[in-house]
């Protein structure tokens, strides 16, 4: 496609929390320059969620519930429209990330379901499906994706920062803006859970969709011995770049909490979460500046003192710096939407191992 100044995108995002679709607005030029117009995230009801959570581990294609995932995700697109009164028109391209599944870079596998031929149709837009496929192929990780848009974000700063993802799993961006953060001065990896554990805990202990505010967790003990054990998982010392499934810690967390009272049990996740962050500093070329944190997480108070006590820099939410901390993961698939259709690439070594910079997405029409 011919470059032009700037292009309108949606980014859509369903990520391991399961708890919605996130829709986000930008214009950019697929590089330095990035406008925030607009987000809109539309809940999943409970019977959805756990008809997502029921097929995690699976290969699919589970044709009838990626459809009802995409259609829900197409109300997401009309909704965000008429909140900004954008017109679809206006709109050039689609990033849709769909619901992962599954996945196994180790294999040369990741799943992400949905129907981007039907979104296409639905939204009368072009769609970008299939951004972690190439980068898994050729033997990266396919993720985390976020970093090419944190640095598009952190441009301007010009000082080393780490950007950190609370999601159901945690990732973290190390981008050193010494040099202009060019691409080979990202290194990214995910750092372990996030809030999937305790949100799991919660929900099966009290049927609360999450521990709002960390709550429970600020009123429980953390046992230190329970702690070290689960950071001894060997994928805390495998070199970045890294990737994890949302499970990956499921069974050893579970077991880790079964003896304990709800407050303990919550405190020990939050304290489980924050501690992986911390174990990922060792990784980085040298230590940042700050930390920036987005992604729900930012939201548990008690996650984000854990995080204040275990980092050894100053920590700041997203939205200190006039960015919309739940917009990001879905504005930087909007992002990447558009590198794909200039060829660009999405990943980097430093950011999944790939041997080479990789571009990808597969494009779909609405005709």
């Amino acid at each position: 496609m011919e470059a032009r100044k700037s292009y309108k995108a949606i980014g859509l995002m369903s990520g391991t929390s399961m708890d919605g679709v996130d829709a986000a607005l930008i214009e950019s030029d697929g590089e330095g320059s990035v406008h925030r117009c607009g987000f809109f995230s539309l809940p999943y009801t409970e019977e959805f969620r756990g008809r997502l959570k029921a097929v995690l581990g699976t290969s699919g294609p589970h044709p009838d519930l990626a459809r009802d995932l995409t259609e829900r995700h197409a109300d997401a697109v009309a909704g965000l429209l008429e909140r900004e009164g954008c017109p679809a028109g206006q709109i050039d391209v689609i990033g849709f990330h769909g619901q992962t599944i599954l996945h196994e870079p180790h294999v040369r596998r990741t799943v992400q379901i949905g129907t981007p031929d039907l979104l296409a149709r639905i939204t009368g837009r072009p769609v970008v499906f299939d951004l972690r496929l190439a980068d898994v192929a050729a033997g990266g990780e396919g993720a985390p994706l976020v970093p090419v848009y944190h640095r598009a974000l952190t441009r301007a700063l010009g000082t080393t920062v780490a950007v950190l993802n609370l999601g159901g799993v945690g990732n973290v961006t190390w981008i050193d803006g010494s040099d202009g953060a060019g691409p080979e001065t990202m290194l990214a990896f995910d750092t372990g859970p996030a809030n999937a554990p305790v949100d799991d805990f919660v929900r099966q202990r009290l049927g609360a969709q999450c521990d709002l505010d960390g709550a429970l967790a600020a009123t429980g003990a953390v046992d230190e011995d329970r702690l070290s054990a689960l950071l001894e998982d060997p994928y805390f010392m495998r070199r970045p770049p890294k990737s994890l499934d949302r499970d990956h810690f499921g069974a050893r967390a579970a077991k880790a909490v079964e003896d304990l009272a709800d407050a303990d049990g919550a405190a020990l996740l939050t304290a489980f979460s924050a501690a992986s962050v911390a174990l990922a500093q060792r990784w980085f070329p040298h230590p940042p500046g700050q930390w920036i944190v987005c992604g729900g997480g930012r939201r548990n108070a008690t996650l984000m003192r854990e995080l204040a006590n275990r980092l050894d820099a100053p920590i700041v939410s997203a939205d200190s710096l006039g960015w919309n901390g739940d917009a990001v993961e879905a504005e930087a698939f909007a992002y990447l939407a558009i590198r794909s259709l200039l060829g660009r690439p999405l990943t980097f070594p430093g950011t999944t191992g790939a041997p080479v910079p990789q571009t990808g997405g597969t494009l779909h029409r609405p005709d």
